[in-house]
């Protein structure tokens, strides 16, 4: 195929105890899938789960073991940390039944939903999309991929991060309002999901700021954990 200027390398993430890589197709993210975060939100019961989405590109992706460098993004004084659990896609599909959903997970990730917490306020009190608040540059960083057989227990797994060593975050994946199967089904009815498609499935309570030179850790039990250092 002849462009008119040579196509940028496809975003991709690094596999534990792997060479290969993963492709990242696209990057969904549920919004207040835990209860304490929806309260700490505004928001309260088992609503309706909805989602928005992040440039494929706007990973940044940690090798296991290695502390990855995110540069603080402009235009905010205010970037929120959301540690996630994160499902890879290996397969794609529409109207996924729940029950065949887990399927079409072929591994899981630590990621973290780094949000312009002043810009998503502003958008959201004028009604406006939250790209600029969630969509920036580096801002979807996430561990080397574990696949799904080395997993573990997943929905029994504990989620936590920690800024400086200090305690920040703290839940357990089963606290998920909606399921990974449950979000993956309801999110092939909006979408026709594809493999390399990154699923990051709500952050629990305790979101809170970050500055320049904060060291983050973000840990799912049984998976790599994710090293994060604010330049």
């Amino acid at each position: 195929m002849n462009h008119v200027f040579p196509p940028a390398a496809s975003a991709s993430v690094p596999v534990t105890g792997s060479a290969q890589r993963f492709p990242v197709h696209r990057i969904y993210c549920v919004g207040r899938n835990y209860a304490e975060h929806a309260r700490e939100m505004g928001a309260s019961g088992r609503e309706a789960p909805f989602f928005f989405m992040k440039p494929a590109d706007a990973v940044l992706p940690a090798a296991a073991d290695a502390c990855a460098a995110m540069p603080y993004p402009p235009q905010t004084a205010e970037l929120h940390h959301e540690v996630e659990l994160v499902l890879a896609l290996g397969r794609g599909g529409s109207d996924i039944a729940v029950q065949d959903a887990p399927g079409h997970i072929w591994g899981y990730a630590v990621g973290l939903d780094m949000t312009r917490r002043d810009l998503q306020a502003e958008a959201k009190k004028l009604g406006r999309p939250w790209c600029t608040a969630k969509g920036f540059d580096a801002s979807a960083p996430i561990s080397a991929i574990t696949p799904a057989a080395q997993a573990g227990d997943i929905d029994g797994a504990a989620i936590t991060l920690s800024v400086n060593g200090a305690l920040r975050q703290s839940g357990r994946i089963e606290q998920m309002i909606w399921s990974c199967a449950e979000v993956i089904s309801h999110l092939s009815r909006l979408w026709a999901l594809q493999p390399g498609d990154l699923v990051f499935t709500g952050t629990p309570a305790g979101v809170a700021a970050v500055v320049r030179g904060d060291r983050l850790r973000a840990e799912v039990t049984g998976l790599a954990p994710l090293q994060l250092e604010m330049v």
